[in-house]
């Protein structure tokens, strides 16, 4: 099998050759990476010839700092804000990838102060060409296109803007605030599935993550309600144009009760499936034969603190 094939057949459970492996870096190991192999080029997916390569996010129009500082108390000047509004506070040099969150939204008393916010503009994402080019290239070099950058679809872009409590009433309240909170945010994931299809993207990653350390985020009944149909909505935007695009999502945490409805809304593939959270083996015998795997090692054990030798005999 060529690459491209080996991998699809692989996510499709129709056999492999090779299990192709890919890693993600925060900014601190990236910079170790390029230390230890004393190189200025800091694509390590590229230098460790991953099968998945990442696509560009292409022209995205999204607001200033100025433009949201009006729904913050105040912004300190080393704030940032990202594209979605939201501002973060830096965190320490020992983790500065981590910051603290503000919310914009959380204020809000009226569903029309969600309508006057400016959210992020995807619609003009492919006009440059360099999505459509990118996986182009990919695909004549038997590498797989993948969109990462999609992740916090719908239920965590809310609560970033709105805070967790504060959409969590809503939603237990029947707020208009969080039904048009969630619809503008469905709107906008369905405009980017639509238009990654429409470049032959190979792989769609979704992901918000549902699940805790030890149990599930919020009801199976009140998920449902609120974010299924939101997410199928997604899903077969991305379908419909391209019915062999391949969907995975991403959850950390406990999250097996999900797993029937998140294959039912037309997950194929679901990363990471924390073993400190999750037995791998259960899961895979309840589900291993609609569902592929991503992931399985554990980021809260095995990789910071197992050895090379550890790593390698889990893997």
């Amino acid at each position: 099998m060529i690459r491209r094939e080996n991998l699809f057949s692989m996510y499709r459970r129709t056999g492999y050759q090779n299990a192709e492996y890919s890693f993600s870096l925060c900014p601190a190991l990236a910079e170790k990476f390029r230390q230890f192999e004393n190189t200025a080029n800091t694509d390590y997916a590229s230098y460790y010839d991953f099968a998945l390569r990442d696509i560009p996010q292409g022209k995205i129009i999204f607001p200033s700092k100025k433009d949201v500082a009006c729904y913050y108390n105040g912004l300190k000047e080393s704030t940032f804000t990202d594209i979605r509004g939201i501002a973060h506070e830096k965190g320490s040099e020992a983790a500065k990838h981590m910051t603290r969150m503000l919310h914009p939204l959380q204020n809000v008393s009226d569903a029309s102060e969600i309508e006057r916010y400016p959210f992020p503009d995807f619609t003009h994402i492919t006009d440059d060409g360099s999505i459509a080019q990118a996986v182009r290239s990919i695909k004549k070099s038997d590498h797989v296109s993948i969109a990462t950058g999609f992740q916090c679809t719908i239920w965590e872009t809310a609560w970033y803007l709105r805070g967790m409590e504060n959409l969590m009433m809503d939603m237990m309240e029947d707020n208009e605030i969080a039904h048009l909170l969630f619809d503008k945010i469905t709107g906008i994931s369905v405009c980017r599935a639509e238009k990654y299809a429409q470049c032959g993207v190979d792989i769609l990653f979704l992901g918000d993550d549902i699940g805790m350390q030890r149990s599930i985020m919020m009801s199976i009944e009140l998920w449902r309600e609120w974010i299924f149909p939101r997410l199928k909505k997604v899903i077969d935007a991305a379908k419909n144009i391209k019915p062999d695009i391949l969907i995975q999502y991403h959850s950390c945490g406990y999250i097996e009760p999900f797993i029937p409805h998140l294959i039912e809304a037309g997950v194929e593939i679901l990363n990471p499936v924390q073993p400190e959270c999750m037995d791998f083996t259960e899961i895979h015998r309840k589900y291993g034969d609609k569902l592929s795997f991503n992931g399985t090692l554990g980021t809260q054990t095995l990789m910071p603190f197992g050895t090379p030798d550890e790593v390698y005999e889990k893997t």
